[in-house]
């Protein structure tokens, strides 16, 4: 089976993603953050880098694995029982991790949120709602009714949104941002949009969309970020010629 060296799908990763020029939260780490040694010839995607993902990833014969929730979030010494388990699941396995957060969901190509704005029908897509200084969504001008944006939804992410129906039925200006951007709705409504598509959000959330004029549709945090690490792997593998398969792992969250 032909192979790359991993140092090469590193580059192009991070040159391609502008990872040095992010801010992320504390603790999360983006980049290569496990290497193997040395080449892949067959690439995993998944949203979490986790032991379930990492023995999928393992069982299919992955030498790499590309996710949108790292292993680095928080200090994690020391390295003992599951988290031992999984290093050595790691190491046995030959299996480098590149993981990719705030630079995969603002990418205006191969991020969640653009991605996630074209599966659902939108066009012209302008940037939009900032995170740790950089802008993370994106958003679109439209005329869409608020019933065939929900339809729409549940189709791109194969799970029923929840729809806080707080704004116009008729939806005209429309701001996505995966994962869980709920908190912010404030924000997002300051930047003119009259509905708020994410991932997840706390339950307060509810009547502050009612005083706020605003429709918000939260369709899952998993959910909503298996877009990038998709395109991202689909654009490595047909860059290097070498496999990739998505490994759907949902949390139900």
């Amino acid at each position: 089976m032909a192979s790359v060296p991993l140092s090469r799908l590193v580059d192009a990763c991070d040159h391609l993603l502008k990872t040095d020029q992010f801010r992320d939260w504390d603790g999360a780490l983006n980049g290569l953050q496990v290497q193997n040694s040395g080449r892949v010839s067959r690439i995993a995607a998944a949203v979490d880098a986790r032991a379930t993902t990492i023995r999928m990833a393992a069982d299919a014969g992955a030498d790499l694995l590309i996710v949108h929730h790292g292993l680095f979030w928080s200090p994690q010494q020391p390295w003992t029982g599951p988290r031992y388990d999984l290093l050595r699941q790691l190491f046995q396995a030959n299996l480098a991790v590149y993981s990719s957060h705030l630079p995969l969901d603002a990418h205006p190509k191969l991020g969640n949120s653009s991605q996630l704005a074209r599966a659902l029908g939108l066009r012209t897509l302008t940037p939009f709602f900032e995170a740790k200084g950089q802008t993370i969504g994106f958003r679109s001008r439209t005329r869409l009714h608020r019933t065939e944006l929900t339809e729409r939804l549940a189709q791109a992410t194969g799970s029923r949104p929840v729809l806080l129906a707080g704004g116009p039925e008729l939806c005209r200006s429309i701001g996505v941002v995966t994962g869980g951007a709920g908190a912010e709705i404030r924000d997002a409504a300051r930047c003119g949009i009259d509905t708020f598509i994410t991932g997840e959000g706390p339950h307060w959330t509810a009547s502050l969309a009612d005083d706020l004029g605003i429709n918000v549709l939260y369709a899952g945090h998993y959910a909503t970020e298996t877009f990038g690490v998709k395109a991202l792997a689909h654009y490595l593998s047909g860059r290097f010629r070498v496999p990739w398969q998505f490994l759907d792992c949902p949390t139900g969250l």
